[in-house]
C-alpha cells in the first residue's frame, strides 16, 4: 500500500474508490499523567505524551490502511491528520485520505 500527502502519485493514473479514515482515542495511565505534570513546571519534551501521540497515529493509519485494503486500494493519496483533546490526557487521533487504485 502507498501512502502519500499528495493527491497524485508520479507515473499513475489513478481511479478514485473514496474516503478512507482510521481513529482512535488513547490516554496515559494516572502514574504517567501525574509526572509528566511536574514536568510541567520545569519545562521540556512532555516524553509520555509524544510516545502516545506517535501510538495513536501508528493506529489511525493502521486503522485507515485496513478500510483501504477492503475496498481493494492500491494506494491512499491526500493523506491528512487530526487530533483533538477529548479529556485532560486523553486525545483522539484521526488519519483520512483518498483510497485509489491505480489504472495503468
Amino acid at each position: 500500500m502507498i501512502l502519500v500527502n499528495t493527491d497524485y502519485i508520479s507515473g499513475k493514473e489513478l481511479e478514485m474508490l473514496g474516503l478512507v479514515k482510521g481513529s482512535t482515542i488513547q490516554s496515559k495511565n494516572i502514574g504517567k499523567d501525574i509526572t509528566q505534570s511536574f514536568k510541567t513546571l520545569v519545562g521540556g519534551e512532555l516524553g509520555a505524551y509524544n510516545e502516545m501521540m506517535n501510538e495513536a497515529r501508528a493506529l489511525a493509519t493502521k486503522r485507515m490502511v485496513a478500510e483501504a485494503e477492503q475496498l481493494g486500494a492500491d494506494a491512499i493519496v491526500n493523506i491528512r491528520y487530526s487530533s483533538s483533546a477529548i479529556m485532560q490526557g486523553a486525545a483522539e487521533v484521526i488519519a483520512y485520505g483518498t483510497a485509489v487504485k491505480f489504472t495503468n
